[in-house]
């Protein structure tokens, strides 16, 4: 799976923050991506939802780097971009940048 999936900044819809269960950390994470997305004012919906439940038209999956593989391998035409930490990764706060700036999201995958 070497094909590098690209999206658009302005193609970009929907952002899943996909976790292992759907709670605890992980929503607190999607919750915080959410305000970034609202306060960089993108027309971005951002939902959290377990890595195995992404709806189909996801654009974007965040997911803990844990999950990016099994991320990549369910959804191979979203781009994937994993984070270490749950709060304050510097992947999660590039993503926002690179869409406000109106730059194309490249997955990490």
């Amino acid at each position: 799976m070497s094909d590098m999936v690209v999206k658009k900044a302005d193609e970009v819809k929907l952002i899943v923050f996909a976790c292992e269960a759907g709670m605890g950390s992980s929503l607190m994470g999607a919750n915080q991506l959410k305000k970034m997305v609202k306060k960089a004012k993108l027309d971005i919906e951002v939902i959290h939802s377990p890595v195995g439940q992404v709806p189909e038209h996801a654009d974007v999956i965040v997911t803990h780097k844990s999950l990016s593989a099994q991320a990549k391998n369910s959804f191979p035409n979203a781009a994937i971009i994993p984070f270490m930490m749950f709060f304050g990764d510097p992947a999660v706060k590039g993503l926002v940048e690179t869409l406000k700036a109106g730059n194309d999201v490249e997955s990490v995958l």
